[in-house]
Parts: structure tokens; C-alpha cells; sequence
């Protein structure tokens, strides 16, 4: 199987603190693989990493063969990596429609996107600051996968949101998956080792445990590591 993302001895921090330590992972093609860890675990710290909002102090980030640690972020999003930002980002000033078309859409991926979230169709020339959470984390994704990406790295995509939406946006995930796309799930939330592959656990910035993710679901194990205990 195609490697897609593969992260090699990843530490990364800010000043003098080192939040994330030796991080270790990878994505497959066709695998919606999940990162599983409590608030303060290192995981959005990860994922700035990963994308190239911030530099790391030791290892590599490959994504597609090559090794992509020292390019700016908008040249990995060209080379096809899509990033969701944790809590459903969006331009409040823009419109639905807008927001979308800053991402450069492509005519497939506009048609995909407004095929799983048709309430965007009708809501296109909304503000999106008077959108309901969830409606913005639905445009969150959206703008997204407009660009058709080759991966797809998804942070805290459930954070304030009701559990029947968070089922919703969870299958519309596996859906895509089950498509094709290869997605990092980034999560606190242990309802999503229901629908992943692979998962791993992170606390205090290090991967503790990996593994199927059905099989991480049933162990109390990672309920320990998870819960920090």
C-alpha cells in the first residue's frame, strides 16, 4: 500500500517548551487513520507542524515521497495536501459562496462538496459569521475538499458540536475515505475509533499507543493513556 503522509522523529515547540517529542506516523492511500489525545497532548502543535504553519526543531514531514519539511505551507496545500482547522475556521465577512471560491475550487470538487453539505447550496450568499457552528464546520470542510486534495488532515473537527452533527460529519468522512482519500483525523473525542482504521494516542506530545483502531476502541489501556491516568 502507497505511503501518502509519513512523519520521521517529528519534534516541534515554541520558545524554550517542547510540546511535541520523536512523533513517529503515517497515512496510507485509501485510510482514514485518527490521532487520539486530551487537551494539552501536543496534537494541534502536531498539526501545525505537519502543514508548515510551524518550523520543527528535529525530523521530517514526507508527504507523497518527498520530503516536504522545509516548504511553506501554501506549497504543500499546491502539492496537494488539505488542511480543516480546528474549530471550523472560516471568513465571518465572506459568504458561503466566497469562502469557497478563495480555496480555488475545482468544478468537481465544487460539485462534491455541495453534494454532501446541500445546505451550503441554499445558504451560498449568507455571511459566514451568522452561520450556526456546525453549518461553519461544514463550510470548513467544504472550502477544503473544493480542491480536490490528495490528503486530508482534519483538527478537532467535533470541538462544540452537538453529538447527532458530529455523528453526521464523522460518516460523511468514512464516506470519503471509503472514496479514496486519505485523511488524518486529529480528535479527542473516543467516538471516532468507531469509524477509523489505524489510530494513535498521543499524550505530553508523544505517541503512547497504535494500532487498529476497532481494537484500540475496546481496550482500557488507552482509556488510561487517553484519560492520562
Amino acid at each position: 500500500m502507497t505511503t501518502l503522509l509519513e512523519v520521521k522523529g517529528l519534534s516541534a515547540g515554541y520558545g524554550s517548551l517542547e510540546v511535541v517529542r520523536d512523533v513517529n506516523l503515517s497515512v496510507d492511500a485509501g485510510e482514514l487513520v485518527v490521532l487520539l489525545g486530551g487537551n494539552g497532548a501536543g496534537k494541534s502543535t502536531l498539526v501545525a507542524t505537519l502543514v508548515g504553519w510551524l518550523k520543527p526543531r528535529s525530523g521530517e514531514v514526507w508527504f507523497k515521497g518527498r520530503n516536504v519539511t522545509g516548504l511553506a505551507p501554501w506549497l504543500r496545500s499546491r502539492n496537494g495536501l488539505g488542511i480543516v482547522p480546528e474549530r471550523g475556521r472560516v471568513f465571518g465577512d465572506l459568504s458561503v459562496a466566497e469562502n469557497i471560491e478563495v480555496a480555488r475550487p475545482t468544478r468537481e470538487g465544487l460539485a462534491l462538496v455541495y453534494e454532501l453539505f446541500p445546505i451550503l447550496v441554499e445558504r451560498q450568499t449568507q455571511l459566514a459569521r451568522t452561520l450556526s457552528g456546525g453549518q461553519r464546520q461544514m463550510l470548513a470542510l467544504a472550502r477544503a475538499l473544493s480542491r480536490q486534495p490528495e490528503l486530508l488532515v482534519v483538527d478537532e473537527m467535533s470541538t462544540g458540536l452537538m453529538p447527532i452533527l458530529v455523528t453526521e460529519l464523522f460518516s460523511v468522512l468514512r464516506r470519503l475515505a471509503d472514496s479514496g482519500l486519505p485523511i488524518l483525523l486529529v480528535e479527542q473525542n473516543t467516538k471516532v475509533l468507531g469509524i477509523a482504521d489505524r489510530a494513535y494516542v498521543m499524550q505530553t506530545g508523544s505517541i503512547v499507543m497504535e494500532g487498529d483502531a476497532r481494537s484500540l476502541a475496546g481496550d482500557d489501556e488507552v482509556k488510561r493513556a487517553y484519560l492520562g491516568l
